[in-house]
């Protein structure tokens, strides 16, 4: 394919591109009337951001580790009391 061609159908995509975000872009005041008047407007809730996803993350770690360590202090309270009776015997 010569170079002519080449270019014509990068610049065909281009168009077509900047055509469909315009077309969008004019649509949409006009989806959102038509949506309101329906009452099928979509009640999303905002994506957490990166950082109330890290923020979430770091709670649910938190609270794991909070229960390993009592878990574990509980064992070695155990351990220690197992201890102290058999000594007693």
């Amino acid at each position: 394919m010569s170079k002519h061609f080449e270019d014509a159908k990068y610049y065909l995509g281009r168009a077509a591109e900047h055509a469909k975000a315009g077309v969008k872009e004019e649509l949409e005041p006009l989806q959102e009337r038509v949506s309101k008047l329906v009452g099928d407007e979509p009640e999303e809730e905002p994506e957490p951001s990166r950082l109330e996803k890290l923020q979430a993350d770091l709670k649910d770690l938190e609270k794991r580790a909070e229960g390993e360590a009592r878990e574990a202090v509980e064992s070695a309270r155990e351990r220690v009391e197992a201890y102290r009776t058999r000594d007693a015997e």
